[in-house]
């Protein structure tokens, strides 16, 4: 058990019973599922009259959208001041923009991201959210081998 979680669990269990009972939440009160993924196109939605930022979906909903996602972005503060470590990455910025628009693609060809899918597709027991999780888990399990194969770190 140390090793898979050398600094404990405890405040693993806590964060997802947390994002839990967030979409839980979010749900009861709007009946809105909780993805992060359709953040960005309601965001769009304000400054692209494309045909597909201009859906209802996204325009009547990007107000609490953006709300969401300002939650999520303070949260990642909060839990950095209130800790007092600084989390810090080597890889280069330009790699991490790169896998951004990587994740952003494949979230809108996916039709949702990991926390849609995985959080909420599955707690709602969706065989295409459970298809998708599968899917990004072989992935990710491959791009790793595959990175540490060629010398990357993992």
């Amino acid at each position: 058990m140390e090793q898979l979680f050398p600094h404990g669990f405890v405040h693993y269990l806590a964060g997802g019973l947390l994002i839990g009972a967030g979409v839980v939440l979010l749900f009861v009160g709007t009946g809105a599922i909780g993805g992060a993924s359709s953040v960005f196109s309601a965001v769009w939605s304000w400054v692209s009259e494309r045909p597909f930022f201009q859906q209802p979906r996204f325009v009547q909903t990007r107000a609490w959208r953006v709300v969401y996602a300002l939650g999520m972005v303070l949260g990642a503060f909060l839990v950095t001041a209130l800790s007092g470590e600084r989390f810090v990455t080597a890889v280069p910025w330009f790699l991490l923009l790169i896998g951004g628009f990587v994740a952003g693609f494949g979230a809108r060809l996916g039709n949702g991201c990991t926390s849609g899918h995985g959080v909420c597709g599955l707690g709602s027991l969706q065989l295409p959210s459970l298809l998708a999780v599968v899917t990004f888990l072989a992935t990710a399990f491959a791009t790793a081998n595959l990175v540490r194969a060629i010398g990357g770190q993992s």
